[in-house]
């Protein structure tokens, strides 16, 4: 098992009513694994805010979502932002 500290900003700590949370997924879990956990724990406003959101893996960028996670990884969900 791999455990990892999500961290919401935004619209997306709203949703989750969570500033942050620790999330336990099997040994060779990848990020697309931790966001299908978010929608399980979450299926209200943040299951729906998930398609919209950007994802940092320990402060970088993650555009693939097959990207492993490692034990204590932190995994931040960003709403998309309003102008520049």
């Amino acid at each position: 098992m791999v455990t990892i500290v999500v961290r919401y900003f935004a619209s997306a700590r709203a949703a989750a009513d969570l500033d942050e949370e620790k999330v336990t997924l099997p040994d060779g879990a990848r990020v697309a694994d931790a966001v299908a956990r978010l929608r399980e724990l979450h299926p209200e406003k943040l299951a729906k805010l998930l398609d919209a959101v950007s994802y940092l893996l320990d402060g970088v960028a993650v555009r693939d979502l097959t990207r492993p996670l490692t034990e204590g990884a932190e995994l931040d969900v960003l709403p998309p932002f309003a102008g520049g």
